[in-house]
Protein backbone atom coordinates (compact mmCIF):
# COMPACT_ATOMS: atom_id res chain seq x y z
CA UNK A 1 0.00 0.00 0.00
CA UNK A 2 1.41 3.76 -1.01
CA UNK A 3 2.49 5.85 2.31
CA UNK A 4 -0.39 7.67 1.83
CA UNK A 5 -2.91 6.23 0.08
CA UNK A 6 -5.12 7.96 -2.49
CA UNK A 7 -8.62 7.36 -4.64
CA UNK A 8 -8.48 4.47 -6.20
CA UNK A 9 -5.34 2.65 -4.76
CA UNK A 10 -7.08 -0.65 -4.14
CA UNK A 11 -8.64 -2.85 -6.78
CA UNK A 12 -12.39 -2.91 -7.29
CA UNK A 13 -12.50 -6.77 -6.77
CA UNK A 14 -9.85 -6.55 -3.78
CA UNK A 15 -12.59 -7.83 -1.39
CA UNK A 16 -13.61 -10.83 -3.42
CA UNK A 17 -9.82 -12.43 -2.49
CA UNK A 18 -8.77 -15.90 -4.44
CA UNK A 19 -11.96 -15.65 -5.85
CA UNK A 20 -11.45 -12.11 -8.01
CA UNK A 21 -11.82 -14.44 -11.06
CA UNK A 22 -15.70 -14.79 -11.02
CA UNK A 23 -15.32 -10.80 -12.65
CA UNK A 24 -14.21 -12.52 -15.95
CA UNK A 25 -17.26 -15.35 -15.70
CA UNK A 26 -19.88 -13.46 -17.65
CA UNK A 27 -17.40 -13.22 -20.70
CA UNK A 28 -16.47 -16.79 -20.08
CA UNK A 29 -20.59 -17.78 -20.25
CA UNK A 30 -20.81 -15.15 -22.88
CA UNK A 31 -18.32 -17.12 -25.03
CA UNK A 32 -19.21 -20.44 -24.08
CA UNK A 33 -23.24 -19.22 -24.85
CA UNK A 34 -22.51 -17.53 -28.29
CA UNK A 35 -20.14 -21.11 -29.28
CA UNK A 36 -23.22 -23.49 -28.01
CA UNK A 37 -25.77 -21.19 -30.33
CA UNK A 38 -23.54 -20.49 -33.41
CA UNK A 39 -21.16 -22.66 -33.09
CA UNK A 40 -17.23 -22.07 -33.78
CA UNK A 41 -17.45 -20.39 -36.83
CA UNK A 42 -19.06 -17.63 -35.59
CA UNK A 43 -16.42 -17.15 -33.49
CA UNK A 44 -14.28 -13.77 -35.47
CA UNK A 45 -10.52 -13.75 -34.84
CA UNK A 46 -10.40 -10.90 -32.56
CA UNK A 47 -13.23 -12.48 -29.83
CA UNK A 48 -11.68 -15.96 -30.03
CA UNK A 49 -7.94 -14.72 -29.06
CA UNK A 50 -9.32 -12.86 -25.81
CA UNK A 51 -9.33 -15.39 -23.22
CA UNK A 52 -6.37 -17.73 -24.75
CA UNK A 53 -4.29 -14.29 -24.88
CA UNK A 54 -5.27 -13.82 -20.74
CA UNK A 55 -4.12 -17.64 -20.25
CA UNK A 56 -1.34 -16.65 -22.26
CA UNK A 57 0.08 -14.04 -20.08
CA UNK A 58 -0.44 -15.46 -16.95
CA UNK A 59 2.29 -18.42 -18.22
CA UNK A 60 4.22 -16.20 -19.99
CA UNK A 61 4.69 -14.17 -16.45
CA UNK A 62 4.48 -17.26 -14.14
CA UNK A 63 7.82 -18.69 -16.05
CA UNK A 64 9.05 -15.49 -15.53
CA UNK A 65 9.02 -15.44 -11.94
CA UNK A 66 10.03 -19.10 -11.45
CA UNK A 67 13.35 -18.46 -13.93
CA UNK A 68 13.87 -15.42 -11.69
CA UNK A 69 13.84 -17.02 -8.73
CA UNK A 70 16.03 -20.10 -9.77
CA UNK A 71 18.42 -17.42 -11.03
CA UNK A 72 18.44 -15.83 -7.84
CA UNK A 73 18.99 -18.59 -5.61
CA UNK A 74 22.26 -19.66 -7.71
CA UNK A 75 23.35 -15.68 -7.42
CA UNK A 76 24.57 -15.87 -10.89
CA UNK A 77 24.57 -12.23 -12.21
CA UNK A 78 22.90 -10.62 -9.01
CA UNK A 79 22.37 -6.80 -9.31
CA UNK A 80 21.46 -6.58 -5.75
CA UNK A 81 22.70 -8.79 -3.07
CA UNK A 82 19.64 -8.22 -0.37
CA UNK A 83 17.13 -10.40 1.01
CA UNK A 84 13.41 -10.56 -0.26
CA UNK A 85 10.77 -10.17 2.64
CA UNK A 86 7.59 -11.46 3.37
CA UNK A 87 5.85 -8.47 2.91
CA UNK A 88 7.16 -7.30 -0.44
CA UNK A 89 6.07 -10.88 -1.52
CA UNK A 90 2.21 -11.31 -0.01
CA UNK A 91 2.26 -7.36 -2.05
CA UNK A 92 3.29 -9.06 -4.86
CA UNK A 93 1.14 -11.71 -4.82
CA UNK A 94 -1.78 -9.69 -6.72
CA UNK A 95 0.14 -9.77 -9.68
CA UNK A 96 -3.06 -10.86 -12.02
CA UNK A 97 -5.04 -8.10 -10.77
CA UNK A 98 -3.45 -6.18 -14.05
CA UNK A 99 -4.44 -9.36 -16.72
CA UNK A 100 -7.96 -9.74 -15.05
CA UNK A 101 -7.92 -5.70 -15.78
CA UNK A 102 -7.04 -6.19 -19.42
CA UNK A 103 -9.25 -9.10 -20.26
CA UNK A 104 -12.06 -6.64 -18.95
CA UNK A 105 -10.39 -3.89 -21.27
CA UNK A 106 -10.72 -6.40 -24.36
CA UNK A 107 -14.21 -7.02 -24.01
CA UNK A 108 -15.36 -3.67 -23.46
CA UNK A 109 -13.10 -2.77 -26.74
CA UNK A 110 -15.15 -5.60 -28.45
CA UNK A 111 -18.24 -4.61 -27.52
CA UNK A 112 -17.66 -0.23 -28.33
CA UNK A 113 -15.31 -0.37 -31.16
CA UNK A 114 -16.97 -1.95 -34.22
CA UNK A 115 -14.31 -2.12 -36.32
CA UNK A 116 -12.80 -4.80 -34.06
CA UNK A 117 -14.92 -7.49 -35.15
CA UNK A 118 -13.16 -7.24 -39.17
CA UNK A 119 -10.07 -7.13 -37.55
CA UNK A 120 -7.59 -9.61 -39.89
CA UNK A 121 -5.09 -11.64 -38.17
CA UNK A 122 -2.15 -9.87 -39.58
CA UNK A 123 -0.98 -6.55 -41.48
CA UNK A 124 2.13 -5.65 -41.82
CA UNK A 125 1.82 -1.94 -42.27
CA UNK A 126 -0.43 -1.99 -39.43
CA UNK A 127 2.25 -3.57 -36.97
CA UNK A 128 4.64 -1.08 -38.07
CA UNK A 129 2.18 1.70 -37.65
CA UNK A 130 1.86 0.23 -33.47
CA UNK A 131 5.57 0.18 -33.26
CA UNK A 132 6.42 3.73 -34.35
CA UNK A 133 3.48 4.74 -31.84
CA UNK A 134 4.73 3.44 -29.16
CA UNK A 135 8.91 4.41 -30.06
CA UNK A 136 7.36 8.00 -30.60
CA UNK A 137 4.28 9.04 -28.15
CA UNK A 138 3.66 6.34 -25.62
CA UNK A 139 7.51 6.68 -24.63
CA UNK A 140 7.69 9.99 -24.35
CA UNK A 141 4.39 10.59 -22.61
CA UNK A 142 5.21 7.85 -20.03
CA UNK A 143 8.88 9.26 -19.44
CA UNK A 144 6.83 12.49 -18.41
CA UNK A 145 3.99 10.51 -16.37
CA UNK A 146 6.69 8.83 -14.26
CA UNK A 147 8.92 11.54 -13.61
CA UNK A 148 5.17 12.97 -12.24
CA UNK A 149 4.77 10.28 -10.24
CA UNK A 150 8.09 10.82 -8.35
CA UNK A 151 6.61 14.51 -6.98
CA UNK A 152 5.82 13.73 -3.68
CA UNK A 153 2.23 14.45 -3.79
CA UNK A 154 1.47 11.50 -6.50
CA UNK A 155 4.42 9.49 -4.89
CA UNK A 156 3.35 9.00 -1.32
CA UNK A 157 -0.10 8.12 -2.80
CA UNK A 158 0.10 6.12 -5.18
CA UNK A 159 3.92 5.11 -6.57
CA UNK A 160 5.28 4.77 -3.62
CA UNK A 161 3.65 1.40 -3.27
CA UNK A 162 5.56 0.38 -6.27
CA UNK A 163 8.71 1.75 -5.08
CA UNK A 164 8.81 -0.45 -2.24
CA UNK A 165 10.91 -3.21 -3.83
CA UNK A 166 13.82 -2.53 -2.73
CA UNK A 167 14.98 -5.61 -4.77
CA UNK A 168 12.78 -6.02 -7.38
CA UNK A 169 11.16 -9.61 -9.09
CA UNK A 170 9.81 -9.51 -12.49
CA UNK A 171 6.39 -9.12 -11.68
CA UNK A 172 6.79 -5.95 -9.34
CA UNK A 173 6.91 -4.74 -12.64
CA UNK A 174 3.18 -4.48 -12.39
CA UNK A 175 2.30 -4.33 -8.63
CA UNK A 176 1.27 -0.37 -8.28
CA UNK A 177 -1.91 0.97 -7.17
CA UNK A 178 -5.16 0.65 -9.71
CA UNK A 179 -5.23 4.33 -10.61
CA UNK A 180 -1.88 3.95 -12.25
CA UNK A 181 -3.13 1.07 -14.12
CA UNK A 182 -5.72 3.06 -15.71
CA UNK A 183 -3.65 5.48 -16.95
CA UNK A 184 -1.05 2.87 -18.31
CA UNK A 185 -4.28 1.56 -20.26
CA UNK A 186 -4.52 4.76 -21.61
CA UNK A 187 -1.61 4.98 -22.62
CA UNK A 188 -1.38 1.59 -24.25
CA UNK A 189 -4.51 2.14 -25.97
CA UNK A 190 -2.56 4.29 -28.40
CA UNK A 191 -0.58 1.90 -30.04
CA UNK A 192 -3.18 -0.87 -29.93
CA UNK A 193 -6.38 0.80 -30.92
CA UNK A 194 -4.72 4.17 -33.22
CA UNK A 195 -4.22 1.34 -35.92
CA UNK A 196 -7.78 0.13 -36.05
CA UNK A 197 -9.52 3.58 -36.42
CA UNK A 198 -7.05 4.13 -39.02
CA UNK A 199 -7.96 0.92 -41.08
CA UNK A 200 -3.97 -0.66 -40.14
CA UNK A 201 -5.05 -2.99 -36.85
CA UNK A 202 -4.65 -6.91 -36.44
CA UNK A 203 -5.27 -8.91 -33.87
CA UNK A 204 -2.03 -10.61 -34.27
CA UNK A 205 0.28 -6.82 -33.89
CA UNK A 206 -1.94 -6.43 -31.00
CA UNK A 207 -1.45 -9.84 -28.91
CA UNK A 208 2.75 -9.40 -29.92
CA UNK A 209 2.51 -5.95 -28.85
CA UNK A 210 0.99 -6.82 -25.54
CA UNK A 211 3.37 -10.11 -25.08
CA UNK A 212 6.39 -7.79 -25.63
CA UNK A 213 5.10 -5.59 -23.27
CA UNK A 214 5.37 -8.45 -20.70
CA UNK A 215 8.58 -9.66 -21.75
CA UNK A 216 10.54 -5.85 -21.27
CA UNK A 217 8.26 -5.66 -18.30
CA UNK A 218 9.33 -8.72 -16.39
CA UNK A 219 13.30 -8.74 -18.44
CA UNK A 220 14.04 -5.16 -16.84
CA UNK A 221 12.59 -6.07 -13.35
CA UNK A 222 14.57 -9.17 -12.61
CA UNK A 223 17.60 -8.91 -10.16
CA UNK A 224 19.99 -10.45 -12.07
CA UNK A 225 21.88 -9.27 -15.50
CA UNK A 226 20.69 -11.52 -18.36
CA UNK A 227 21.41 -8.79 -21.57
CA UNK A 228 24.66 -10.10 -23.21
CA UNK A 229 27.25 -7.67 -23.69
CA UNK A 230 27.51 -9.22 -27.39
CA UNK A 231 24.22 -7.01 -28.41
CA UNK A 232 25.36 -3.82 -27.34
CA UNK A 233 28.66 -4.27 -29.25
CA UNK A 234 26.95 -5.76 -32.40
CA UNK A 235 25.04 -2.75 -32.78
CA UNK A 236 25.97 0.22 -30.63
CA UNK A 237 22.40 2.52 -31.17
CA UNK A 238 21.00 -0.19 -29.43
CA UNK A 239 22.32 1.08 -25.85
CA UNK A 240 19.86 4.31 -26.23
CA UNK A 241 17.13 1.69 -27.76
CA UNK A 242 16.51 -1.28 -24.67
CA UNK A 243 17.46 -1.00 -20.91
CA UNK A 244 18.98 -3.64 -19.24
CA UNK A 245 17.87 -4.97 -15.28
CA UNK A 246 20.61 -3.42 -13.81
CA UNK A 247 19.85 -0.40 -15.63
CA UNK A 248 16.34 -0.19 -14.17
CA UNK A 249 17.59 -1.53 -10.68
CA UNK A 250 18.86 1.83 -9.94
CA UNK A 251 15.66 2.96 -10.44
CA UNK A 252 15.00 1.12 -7.30
CA UNK A 253 17.86 1.72 -5.46
CA UNK A 254 18.88 5.81 -6.65
CA UNK A 255 14.89 6.59 -7.15
CA UNK A 256 15.42 10.22 -9.09
CA UNK A 257 17.53 8.56 -12.18
CA UNK A 258 17.00 5.99 -14.85
CA UNK A 259 13.13 7.22 -15.88
CA UNK A 260 12.77 5.33 -19.10
CA UNK A 261 10.58 3.01 -19.89
CA UNK A 262 9.80 -0.61 -21.69
CA UNK A 263 13.09 0.05 -23.93
CA UNK A 264 14.30 3.30 -24.44
CA UNK A 265 16.71 4.63 -22.36
CA UNK A 266 16.77 7.43 -25.08
CA UNK A 267 14.67 10.20 -22.53
CA UNK A 268 17.30 9.65 -19.91
CA UNK A 269 20.09 10.65 -22.28
CA UNK A 270 17.99 13.55 -23.65
CA UNK A 271 16.76 15.57 -20.29
CA UNK A 272 20.27 14.08 -18.19
CA UNK A 273 18.30 11.83 -15.78
CA UNK A 274 20.64 9.02 -16.63
CA UNK A 275 22.63 7.56 -13.68
CA UNK A 276 26.30 7.56 -14.39
CA UNK A 277 27.07 4.74 -12.73
CA UNK A 278 25.25 2.59 -14.68
CA UNK A 279 27.82 1.23 -16.62
CA UNK A 280 29.70 -0.03 -14.22
CA UNK A 281 26.94 -1.77 -12.58
CA UNK A 282 25.84 -3.58 -16.06
CA UNK A 283 29.58 -5.14 -16.01
CA UNK A 284 30.11 -5.56 -12.65
CA UNK A 285 26.47 -7.32 -12.79
CA UNK A 286 27.75 -10.05 -15.26
CA UNK A 287 30.88 -10.81 -13.77
CA UNK A 288 29.21 -11.88 -11.06
CA UNK A 289 29.74 -15.63 -10.61
CA UNK A 290 27.59 -18.91 -8.89
CA UNK A 291 27.40 -18.78 -5.21
CA UNK A 292 29.80 -21.00 -3.09
CA UNK A 293 27.71 -21.96 -0.20
CA UNK A 294 28.99 -23.03 3.77
CA UNK A 295 26.05 -25.72 3.57
CA UNK A 296 24.02 -27.18 1.46
CA UNK A 297 20.73 -29.49 2.55
CA UNK A 298 20.05 -31.96 -0.36
CA UNK A 299 16.20 -32.15 -0.59
CA UNK A 300 13.53 -34.11 -3.25
CA UNK A 301 10.29 -33.26 -4.16
CA UNK A 302 7.19 -35.02 -2.18
CA UNK A 303 4.12 -35.28 -3.75
CA UNK A 304 2.63 -33.55 -7.23
CA UNK A 305 1.72 -30.05 -5.25
CA UNK A 306 5.22 -30.23 -3.56
CA UNK A 307 5.81 -28.18 -7.15
CA UNK A 308 3.83 -25.07 -5.96
CA UNK A 309 5.12 -24.69 -2.89
CA UNK A 310 8.75 -24.58 -4.38
CA UNK A 311 10.61 -20.27 -4.18
CA UNK A 312 10.45 -20.90 -7.94
CA UNK A 313 7.04 -22.05 -7.91
CA UNK A 314 3.68 -20.30 -7.33
CA UNK A 315 3.58 -17.47 -4.36
CA UNK A 316 -0.10 -17.57 -3.67
CA UNK A 317 -0.03 -21.50 -2.99
CA UNK A 318 3.54 -21.54 -1.48
CA UNK A 319 2.44 -19.02 1.22
CA UNK A 320 -0.11 -21.62 2.69
CA UNK A 321 0.44 -24.92 4.07
CA UNK A 322 0.05 -28.24 1.78
CA UNK A 323 -2.77 -29.55 3.62
CA UNK A 324 -4.43 -26.44 2.89
CA UNK A 325 -6.21 -26.78 -1.13
CA UNK A 326 -6.30 -23.69 -3.03
CA UNK A 327 -9.49 -24.32 -4.99
CA UNK A 328 -8.14 -23.36 -8.43
CA UNK A 329 -4.98 -25.93 -8.02
CA UNK A 330 -7.10 -28.35 -9.88
CA UNK A 331 -6.83 -26.70 -12.72
CA UNK A 332 -2.81 -26.67 -12.51
CA UNK A 333 -2.42 -30.16 -12.20
CA UNK A 334 -1.73 -31.06 -15.87
CA UNK A 335 1.60 -28.26 -15.49
CA UNK A 336 2.67 -30.57 -12.31
CA UNK A 337 1.77 -33.36 -13.82
CA UNK A 338 4.46 -32.69 -17.03
CA UNK A 339 6.75 -30.96 -14.71
CA UNK A 340 7.17 -34.39 -13.20
CA UNK A 341 7.70 -36.23 -16.14
CA UNK A 342 9.69 -33.81 -17.48
CA UNK A 343 12.04 -34.09 -14.06
CA UNK A 344 11.92 -37.92 -14.44
CA UNK A 345 13.19 -37.98 -17.74
CA UNK A 346 15.74 -34.69 -18.44
CA UNK A 347 16.45 -34.28 -14.39
CA UNK A 348 20.13 -35.81 -14.84
CA UNK A 349 21.18 -33.22 -11.65
CA UNK A 350 20.06 -31.59 -8.90
CA UNK A 351 19.36 -28.04 -8.85
CA UNK A 352 19.12 -24.80 -6.15
CA UNK A 353 15.78 -23.97 -5.38
CA UNK A 354 16.73 -21.48 -2.18
CA UNK A 355 19.51 -19.13 -0.98
CA UNK A 356 19.76 -18.57 2.64
CA UNK A 357 22.44 -16.32 4.64
CA UNK A 358 22.52 -16.43 8.27
CA UNK A 359 25.12 -13.66 9.09
CA UNK A 360 28.02 -14.63 6.88
CA UNK A 361 27.05 -18.16 6.87
CA UNK A 362 25.37 -19.09 3.58
CA UNK A 363 23.18 -21.81 2.67
CA UNK A 364 21.91 -23.27 -0.39
CA UNK A 365 18.51 -25.72 -0.60
CA UNK A 366 19.53 -28.12 -3.94
CA UNK A 367 16.50 -30.63 -4.75
CA UNK A 368 17.02 -33.90 -6.46
CA UNK A 369 14.65 -34.41 -9.29
CA UNK A 370 12.38 -37.37 -8.25
CA UNK A 371 9.20 -37.30 -6.23
CA UNK A 372 8.12 -39.95 -3.02
CA UNK A 373 6.61 -42.30 -4.68
CA UNK A 374 10.03 -42.80 -7.07
CA UNK A 375 12.00 -43.28 -3.98
CA UNK A 376 9.78 -46.61 -3.46
CA UNK A 377 10.74 -48.21 -6.70
CA UNK A 378 13.27 -50.76 -6.49
CA UNK A 379 14.93 -49.83 -10.23
CA UNK A 380 14.83 -45.91 -9.23
CA UNK A 381 17.00 -46.61 -6.41
CA UNK A 382 20.74 -46.96 -8.37
CA UNK A 383 19.11 -43.83 -10.81
CA UNK A 384 18.01 -41.76 -7.44
CA UNK A 385 21.52 -42.69 -5.60
CA UNK A 386 23.33 -41.71 -8.56
CA UNK A 387 21.93 -38.00 -8.12
CA UNK A 388 23.16 -38.03 -4.43
CA UNK A 389 26.41 -39.11 -5.61
CA UNK A 390 26.61 -36.45 -8.28
CA UNK A 391 25.25 -34.03 -5.69
CA UNK A 392 27.91 -34.63 -3.37
CA UNK A 393 30.65 -34.58 -5.55
CA UNK A 394 29.58 -30.76 -7.05
CA UNK A 395 29.60 -29.87 -3.66
CA UNK A 396 33.17 -31.12 -2.75
CA UNK A 397 34.44 -29.66 -6.07
CA UNK A 398 32.83 -26.09 -5.25
CA UNK A 399 34.04 -26.25 -1.64
CA UNK A 400 31.08 -26.20 -0.06
CA UNK A 401 31.51 -27.21 3.96
CA UNK A 402 29.03 -29.46 4.76
CA UNK A 403 25.63 -31.04 3.29
CA UNK A 404 23.01 -31.88 4.74
CA UNK A 405 21.19 -34.89 3.44
CA UNK A 406 17.00 -35.24 3.20
CA UNK A 407 14.84 -37.52 4.81
CA UNK A 408 14.66 -40.19 1.93
CA UNK A 409 18.05 -38.88 0.58
CA UNK A 410 19.51 -41.02 3.52
CA UNK A 411 17.65 -44.18 3.47
CA UNK A 412 19.32 -47.13 4.56
CA UNK A 413 17.73 -48.61 1.15
CA UNK A 414 19.91 -46.02 -0.83
CA UNK A 415 23.56 -44.79 1.08
CA UNK A 416 22.70 -45.77 5.09
CA UNK A 417 22.94 -41.95 5.56
CA UNK A 418 25.86 -41.23 3.28
CA UNK A 419 27.67 -44.06 5.10
CA UNK A 420 28.13 -45.50 0.86
CA UNK A 421 29.43 -42.10 -0.41
CA UNK A 422 32.04 -41.93 2.58
CA UNK A 423 33.32 -45.43 2.00
CA UNK A 424 33.49 -44.78 -1.83
CA UNK A 425 35.16 -41.76 -1.47
CA UNK A 426 37.16 -41.86 1.59
CA UNK A 427 38.73 -38.57 0.63
CA UNK A 428 36.23 -36.44 0.65
CA UNK A 429 36.31 -32.93 2.13
CA UNK A 430 32.79 -31.95 2.17
CA UNK A 431 31.10 -33.44 5.58
CA UNK A 432 27.63 -35.44 4.93
CA UNK A 433 25.01 -35.04 8.00
CA UNK A 434 21.73 -36.34 7.83
CA UNK A 435 19.71 -33.61 10.59
CA UNK A 436 19.00 -36.33 13.15
CA UNK A 437 21.18 -35.08 16.39
CA UNK A 438 19.89 -31.17 15.99
CA UNK A 439 16.08 -33.06 15.15
CA UNK A 440 17.16 -35.08 18.44
CA UNK A 441 17.71 -32.06 20.20
CA UNK A 442 14.26 -30.27 19.58
CA UNK A 443 12.43 -33.48 20.31
CA UNK A 444 14.32 -33.85 23.82
CA UNK A 445 13.48 -29.77 24.51
CA UNK A 446 9.68 -30.97 23.44
CA UNK A 447 9.54 -33.57 26.92
CA UNK A 448 7.97 -31.87 29.91
CA UNK A 449 10.31 -31.15 32.92
CA UNK A 450 10.50 -33.38 35.89
CA UNK A 451 9.53 -36.32 33.46
CA UNK A 452 10.76 -39.67 34.89
CA UNK A 453 9.52 -42.17 32.15
CA UNK A 454 8.85 -42.58 28.45
CA UNK A 455 7.02 -44.84 26.65
CA UNK A 456 8.91 -45.70 22.72
CA UNK A 457 6.79 -46.94 20.62
CA UNK A 458 8.79 -48.23 17.59
CA UNK A 459 12.43 -47.39 16.78
CA UNK A 460 12.48 -46.42 12.91
CA UNK A 461 14.42 -43.74 12.46
CA UNK A 462 18.07 -42.61 14.06
CA UNK A 463 15.95 -39.70 15.59
CA UNK A 464 14.47 -42.06 17.57
CA UNK A 465 16.90 -44.28 18.75
CA UNK A 466 19.13 -41.01 19.13
CA UNK A 467 16.63 -39.76 21.93
CA UNK A 468 16.26 -42.71 23.51
CA UNK A 469 19.79 -42.97 24.12
CA UNK A 470 19.87 -39.45 25.28
CA UNK A 471 16.77 -39.88 27.67
CA UNK A 472 18.58 -42.90 29.07
CA UNK A 473 21.63 -41.09 29.75
CA UNK A 474 20.49 -38.07 31.43
CA UNK A 475 18.75 -40.77 33.70
CA UNK A 476 14.60 -40.75 32.01
CA UNK A 477 13.53 -44.27 32.03
CA UNK A 478 12.72 -45.47 28.32
CA UNK A 479 10.25 -48.43 28.59
CA UNK A 480 9.67 -50.68 25.12
CA UNK A 481 7.68 -53.36 24.27
CA UNK A 482 9.50 -54.33 21.44
CA UNK A 483 11.74 -57.33 22.28
CA UNK A 484 14.48 -57.40 19.53
CA UNK A 485 14.46 -53.68 19.31
CA UNK A 486 15.06 -53.10 22.81
CA UNK A 487 17.88 -55.59 22.52
CA UNK A 488 19.51 -53.56 20.13
CA UNK A 489 19.14 -50.15 21.92
CA UNK A 490 20.93 -52.01 24.62
CA UNK A 491 23.41 -52.91 22.96
CA UNK A 492 24.29 -49.01 21.65
CA UNK A 493 23.83 -47.91 25.41
CA UNK A 494 26.90 -46.82 27.20
CA UNK A 495 27.98 -49.04 30.25
CA UNK A 496 25.63 -48.29 33.30
CA UNK A 497 23.19 -46.72 31.17
CA UNK A 498 21.47 -49.99 30.58
CA UNK A 499 19.57 -49.80 33.76
CA UNK A 500 17.34 -47.32 32.32
CA UNK A 501 16.35 -49.13 29.44
CA UNK A 502 13.37 -51.08 30.66
CA UNK A 503 11.15 -53.99 28.73
CA UNK A 504 7.89 -54.17 29.78
CA UNK A 505 4.38 -54.66 28.36
CA UNK A 506 2.54 -53.34 31.85
CA UNK A 507 4.38 -50.63 32.61
CA UNK A 508 3.04 -47.81 30.15
CA UNK A 509 3.84 -44.00 31.33
CA UNK A 510 1.83 -40.90 30.22
CA UNK A 511 5.20 -39.50 27.99
CA UNK A 512 4.80 -41.75 24.42
CA UNK A 513 7.53 -40.70 21.56
CA UNK A 514 8.01 -42.67 18.38
CA UNK A 515 8.24 -41.99 14.48
CA UNK A 516 4.91 -44.24 14.15
CA UNK A 517 2.18 -44.58 16.92
CA UNK A 518 -1.14 -46.29 15.03
CA UNK A 519 -4.43 -46.52 16.32
CA UNK A 520 -4.14 -49.60 18.43
CA UNK A 521 -1.13 -48.25 20.21
CA UNK A 522 -3.35 -45.44 21.20
CA UNK A 523 -5.99 -46.82 22.57
CA UNK A 524 -3.50 -48.73 25.03
CA UNK A 525 -1.88 -45.58 25.97
CA UNK A 526 -3.55 -43.80 29.77
CA UNK A 527 -6.07 -40.97 30.30
CA UNK A 528 -3.60 -38.12 29.56
CA UNK A 529 -1.15 -39.12 27.32
CA UNK A 530 0.98 -36.89 25.74
CA UNK A 531 2.01 -38.04 22.01
CA UNK A 532 5.70 -36.57 20.48
CA UNK A 533 6.13 -37.33 17.64
CA UNK A 534 10.07 -38.00 16.43
CA UNK A 535 9.57 -37.35 12.81
CA UNK A 536 8.28 -35.01 10.41
CA UNK A 537 5.29 -36.66 9.99
CA UNK A 538 2.23 -35.19 12.36
CA UNK A 539 0.72 -38.31 14.38
CA UNK A 540 -3.08 -39.25 13.47
CA UNK A 541 -5.52 -37.85 16.38
CA UNK A 542 -7.85 -40.40 17.28
CA UNK A 543 -8.03 -39.26 21.34
CA UNK A 544 -9.71 -35.91 22.30
CA UNK A 545 -8.30 -36.78 25.89
CA UNK A 546 -4.95 -36.96 25.16
CA UNK A 547 -2.56 -34.40 23.80
CA UNK A 548 -0.83 -34.23 20.54
CA UNK A 549 2.85 -32.23 20.43
CA UNK A 550 3.42 -30.89 16.93
CA UNK A 551 5.99 -32.22 14.92
CA UNK A 552 9.39 -31.07 15.46
CA UNK A 553 10.22 -27.83 13.97
CA UNK A 554 12.60 -24.71 15.27
CA UNK A 555 11.67 -21.12 15.00
CA UNK A 556 14.27 -19.47 12.32
CA UNK A 557 16.60 -16.72 14.03
CA UNK A 558 15.70 -12.99 12.49
CA UNK A 559 19.41 -12.99 11.39
CA UNK A 560 18.32 -15.87 8.48
CA UNK A 561 17.64 -13.90 5.25
CA UNK A 562 16.28 -14.35 2.05
CA UNK A 563 13.28 -17.17 3.68
CA UNK A 564 10.23 -16.79 1.30
CA UNK A 565 8.92 -20.30 1.99
CA UNK A 566 8.91 -23.59 4.78
CA UNK A 567 11.60 -25.56 4.70
CA UNK A 568 13.31 -28.61 5.67
CA UNK A 569 16.65 -29.22 6.79
CA UNK A 570 17.51 -32.53 7.79
CA UNK A 571 14.60 -34.23 9.80
CA UNK A 572 13.15 -31.44 10.98
CA UNK A 573 11.15 -28.32 9.53
CA UNK A 574 12.33 -24.54 9.77
CA UNK A 575 9.64 -22.13 10.14
CA UNK A 576 9.75 -18.09 10.65
CA UNK A 577 6.93 -16.54 12.71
Amino acid sequence: MATRPGPLTEWPWQWMGNFKYLVLVPAVLHTAHRVATKGWGDLDPAYATMLPALLLRMIHNQIWISLSRYQTARRKNVIVDRSIEFEQVDRERSWDDQIIFNGLEFYLAYAMIPNVRLLPVWRTDGAIVTVLLHMGPVEFLYYWFHRALHHHFLYSRYHSHHHASIVTEPITSVIHPFAEHVVYFMLFSIPTIAPIFMGYGSVLAIVLYIAYIDFMNNMGHCNFELVPKWIFKAFPPLKYLMYTPSFHSLHHTQFRTNYYFLFMPLYDYMYNTMDKSSDELYEKSLKVTDETPDLVHLTHMTTLQSTYHLRIGIASIASKPSDNPIWYSWMIWPVACLSMVLAWVYGSSAFVIERLQMKKFKMQTWAIPRYNFQYGMTWERESINNLIEKAILDADERGVKVLSLGLLNQAKTLNRSGELFIQKYPKLRVRLVDGSGLATAVVLKSIPFGTKKVFLSRITSKVAQGTAIALCEIGIQVIMNQKKEHEMLKSRLPEGRTVYLKFSNKDIPQIWIGDIIDDKQQQRAPKGTTFIPTSQFPLKKIRKDCTYLSTPAMKIPETVKNVHTYIYIGNFSFFKA
